[in-house]
């Protein structure tokens, strides 16, 4: 699977911003989820759904702020982010977990994510 993370940018503290990562390759029947990696930091697990839509989860320096959905018929991935703070700066990647094929099952571990797409930068100013 080949995966191109878009909508990055430069927004205000407390503004919002959408992700979108479209997949490519194969069926898109496997878990989805956000990284994030800031500059001089490792890579974060920020959010992740299932196969189904309807089961996600959130880092918890992310809940309440950020949603994950997905459109399974057009093979994308989202990232609403609102209410952004400095401290989400950082390149987002968006990755898919292909072992992940339980309908309901949301993948958290970034062992279990096997493709990448190439990143986004997400920049908060204040």
């Amino acid at each position: 699977v080949q995966l191109q993370a878009s909508g990055g940018g430069l927004v205000q503290t407390g503004g919002s911003l959408r992700l979108s990562c479209a997949a490519s390759g194969r069926t898109f029947n496997y878990g989805m989820g956000w990284f994030r990696q800031a500059t001089g930091k490792e890579r974060e697990f920020v959010a992740a759904i299932a196969r189904s839509g309807s089961n996600t989860y959130f880092a918890d320096f992310v809940k309440g702020r950020f949603i994950i959905s997905r459109d399974n018929a057009k093979n994308l991935v989202y990232l609403q982010m609102n209410n952004l703070k400095s401290e989400d700066t950082a390149v987002y990647y968006c990755a898919a977990a292909s072992s992940a094929r339980s309908y309901y099952y949301v993948p958290t571990s970034m062992s279990e994510f096997d493709n990448w797409g190439q990143g986004t930068q997400v920049t908060v100013s204040s």
